[in-house]
């Protein structure tokens, strides 16, 4: 499989907007320094973390792509409602990556603080891209 000819489908929450996009544009410019096409990145954007799992089912029903990055952040809080995002929406995406046998690389970021989040956001994304074109490759569609 070559890169260029890889489908790519990333799902971002918009909660934590300013997070989210350092992470989606680091993402997207290392796919592309990486060899993948920009038309061949489906992009969609969803309310938060807990949405993702649904649209990540929704672009392999429709569009068929060989891996999936999933975007998000999740910043601690005063309440209890950290640990339930945090752990379902990474419940989500991995019950999406396991019934549908297509990799989705996890690029949730969850934090105790958006400060720690944004020292993180580039290095998060440049991660998601390299691993995204790593496992592609390693699970290739069938």
């Amino acid at each position: 499989m070559i890169t260029n000819d890889l489908i790519v489908g990333i799902v971002c929450s918009r909660f934590n907007e300013q997070i989210i996009e350092k992470i989606s544009k680091a993402c997207t410019s290392k796919l592309k320094d990486l060899g993948v096409r920009a038309e061949a990145i489906i992009y969609e954007t969803v309310p938060g973390a807990l949405e993702i799992p649904i649209a990540l089912q929704n672009i392999i029903n429709n569009k068929a792509p060989d891996v999936l990055i999933a975007i998000g952040a999740v910043v601690r809080g005063d309440t209890y409602i950290f640990d339930v995002v945090s752990e379902q929406s990474a419940n989500g995406i991995m019950r999406v990556q396991l019934d549908n046998t297509v990799p989705i690389i996890n690029a949730v970021l969850t934090t105790n603080t958006a400060e720690q989040a944004l020292e993180r956001v580039v290095i998060k994304g440049e991660e998601a891209a390299e691993a995204a074109i790593e496992m592609a490759h390693k699970f290739p569609k069938r």
